[in-house]
């Protein structure tokens, strides 16, 4: 038996509070599954979109002039993971992705026009007694999905923490078709301020300056398994939860306070090929699945693990190899981070098919500096993730996925 609770951990008036994440099949997932993915990546190549609905945007809007979508790191087609938050009041529920790789928190207007809107829950504004409008329009552009919206302030509560005069956008039109199939309503960032597309502060900022948790940082757990009845893991705000990992956390000093960007000292495949010898950088991304690098360095690398390509840019792997694929080892501060291909290897099923696809994509992102990499879900479900904005720092350890087993067989004694 599983009991799903929101545990407030406090600590003199200050408190931490977890939130579980729900995991969720991606809309990348769901096109295959339904026999559209080909058509949707040929149709939705980056600038499509843009190009055809430029002129519906006020002008201004910089977030949404032609090429951004080179210049937005993420994606949400990948997405696998979110939470319930509530605004207003009485409270209104959304699912949310708790995304570092942005900072902006938005979900959709009961105002909305789009197909996007239709399919998710809405944010009334007339109904909360506590909903302050703001006037200004904003318009965010992620990779293949797009919004414009209007900006508001509101109530906020992420499990038992409240969030009080909360700015945040809602969105009233959504053309991008990512979100018509995502299971999420919308995104809450928890990156820095300076990434913030939107005009205001970001939810963690707000958290920090009203003193609602007792140290400036958050911690994330993503769950392995694939059973429904699982917690997809863990979101706690405010501290970190020592059963959820094992062994020394170590430390990693932020590069640039924009994403949560590191160091990174090379990757390398087991007796094979090192990449960026001389150092990169990385970015820490909850918001997608992915490890994503250089396109040249991601394509000799799936040559070295043996993957294939398809037609729409995805690698496919013999399923019936993944036991005798090389590690991949990532070098972070002097620490190697090591990934059997039971991590790196993405299983789906299709009917009774099983698909496995490489959890590699390359990118060519835009770095004024060293090459940069964005260290997805692949890397964060093996390692727990702790956020100090405090000390400017992220923080990995060794996660420990044997909790809720335990738990369930406690419960059931």
């Amino acid at each position: 038996m599983r009991w799903t609770v929101l545990t407030l951990i406090c600590c003199s008036w200050t408190c931490a509070v977890q939130d579980p994440l729900r995991q969720m099949l991606s809309v990348r997932t769901q096109l295959r599954a339904s026999n559209r993915l080909e058509d949707f990546m040929r149709d939705h190549q980056p600038d499509v979109f843009n190009r055809r609905y430029a002129q519906c945007y006020p002008p201004g809007i910089p977030s949404l002039r032609l090429g951004k979508s080179s210049e937005r790191l993420y994606n949400f087609m990948d997405a696998q993971y979110y939470g319930l938050i509530s605004l207003g009041t009485p409270k209104q529920n959304f699912t949310v992705v708790f995304d570092t790789g942005s900072s902006d928190l938005w979900v959709p207007s009961s105002y909305c026009v789009s197909e996007a809107c239709g399919m998710h829950r809405k944010f009334k504004a007339f109904e909360s007694s506590t909903f302050t409008h703001d006037g200004r329009m904003f318009g965010i552009h992620y990779g293949k999905g797009h919004m414009l919206g209007i900006m508001g302030r509101e109530v906020l509560k992420i499990g038992p923490l409240t969030v009080k005069n909360q700015e945040f956008g809602e969105s009233v039109y959504e053309p991008g078709f990512v979100f018509v199939m995502a299971k999420f309503d919308g995104v809450l960032g928890l990156g820095y301020p300076s990434l913030a597309e939107e005009l205001g502060t970001p939810v963690f900022d707000s958290i920090m300056n009203q003193k609602s948790v007792d140290q400036p940082i958050f911690s994330f757990y993503l769950s392995k398994s694939k059973m429904p009845m699982d917690p997809g893991g863990e979101l706690l705000l405010g501290g970190m939860d020592e059963a959820l990992y094992s062994g020394p956390i170590n430390w990693n000093p932020v590069t640039l306070k924009s994403y949560w960007q590191i160091k990174m000292s090379s990757i390398q495949v087991q007796g094979a090929l090192t990449f960026c010898p001389r150092g990169c950088q990385a970015i820490i991304d909850t918001g997608t699945s992915l490890i994503i690098g250089p396109t040249r360095d991601i394509l000799a690398l799936q040559q070295l693990i043996g993957a294939t390509p398809t037609s729409i840019g995805e690698y496919l792997i013999d399923c019936a190899r993944i036991s005798s694929l090389p590690q991949v080892t990532i070098m972070l501060n002097g620490v190697e981070y090591v990934l059997t291909a039971e991590s790196y290897v993405k299983r789906e099923l299709m009917g009774d098919h099983e698909i496995c696809f490489s959890g590699f994509q390359g990118e060519d992102l835009p770095s004024s500096t060293d090459p940069l990499w964005i260290l997805g879900d692949v890397f964060l479900s093996d390692y727990y993730s702790i956020y100090d904005r405090g000390q400017d720092r992220v923080g990995f350890a060794k996660a420990r996925h044997t909790r809720y087993a335990t738990l369930d067989a406690e419960m059931d004694r």
